[in-house]
């Protein structure tokens, strides 16, 4: 409110306040109810959302991509999470902010640890660096205690027994690999296809989880596309020069898609996909980071 009258000065009469003061406390109680009942479904209650997990591995995946492996440090039931779901990591900024920031599980439960992964967000022109990332990635180390909340997320693996086409890009990778881990730990029989875009093979974050997931998978296959040329060490089912184009490999029928990637990226991929008749509600895409405000492919 404080904001609003410094801006528009003499604008805001008493009648104008109090109509924006109506307004905010609508959609204030909402987000609470709203938050309230994602608490309810989940089970815990907003003293136990919060939990400390110690830092067990720090992996380099890339050069700008790290995984956390985090162990729980007392004796709760951990909730299980849903395969592509996320956890909110809370850390306290070097200047006292309390700063909360949404990273993927990019590994199948095991009772006692999560996995997440993290890109370092590099500053381009006048942007900052990623402030969460950066310390992240320069500050926490092994032996370290995070602050996690329970998985959250509504972009999650159908369980319909149908065909699965995962198409990602970059870090967009992190919930598919979460995803595989859970059917690889489920010994799932579904014909399933991963399809990557990356700028060289070292820069496919996750890749060697990816590719023995698929390799423990019955009938899976991965292919990549990458920008620069490059002689794969991986053993993928089809390597690609270039913009990923799904097109170029045979896809199951009936399939259920799951985009995940930068906008454009998704917006030219998904359509590729309704040129060739996929139905558009068989397609779901996640976004990350600033692009989830302009994330409507329709």
């Amino acid at each position: 409110m404080w904001a609003i009258a410094d801006v528009l000065g003499d604008a805001v009469t008493s009648e104008v306040a109090a109509a924006w003061d109506e307004v905010y406390w609508l959609m204030a109680n909402a987000l609470i109810n709203q938050e309230r009942g994602l608490y309810s479904a989940r089970g815990v209650r907003p003293e136990t959302v919060w939990r400390q997990w110690k830092v067990e591995k720090k992996i380099r995946e890339t050069h700008d991509v790290v995984t956390f492996v985090v162990k729980r440090t007392d004796d709760r039931l951990v909730k299980t999470s849903l395969p592509g779901q996320y956890v909110t990591v809370r850390m306290t900024m070097p200047d006292g902010v309390l700063q909360p920031r949404q990273y993927s599980l990019t590994r199948a439960d095991d009772g006692e640890h999560r996995q997440f992964s993290v890109k370092r967000v590099h500053g381009d022109g006048d942007d900052p660096d990623g402030e969460m990332s950066a310390l992240l990635h320069d500050s926490v180390s092994v032996g370290d205690i995070l602050t996690l909340s329970v998985p959250y997320g509504d972009v999650v693996l159908d369980d319909s027994g149908r065909p699965v086409v995962f198409a990602t890009a970059g870090i967009g990778i992190a919930p598919v690999a979460g995803m595989l881990s859970h059917l690889a730990k489920a010994g799932s029989a579904l014909d399933i296809t991963v399809l990557h875009a990356d700028l060289d093979e070292p820069s496919f974050p996750l890749r060697r989880q990816v590719v023995s997931d698929v390799l423990e998978l019955r009938r899976a296959a991965v292919y990549a596309w990458y920008e620069k040329s490059t002689q794969s060490m991986e053993p993928l089912n089809g390597v690609f020069q270039g913009l990923m184009d799904p097109t170029a490999v045979d896809l199951p029928d009936n399939a259920l898609y799951y985009l995940c990637g930068p906008l454009p990226f998704m917006q030219a991929v998904r359509s590729k996909l309704l040129e060739r008749d996929v139905a558009p509600k068989d397609i779901q895409y996640e976004v990350f980071g600033p692009d989830l405000w302009q994330a409507d492919l329709d």
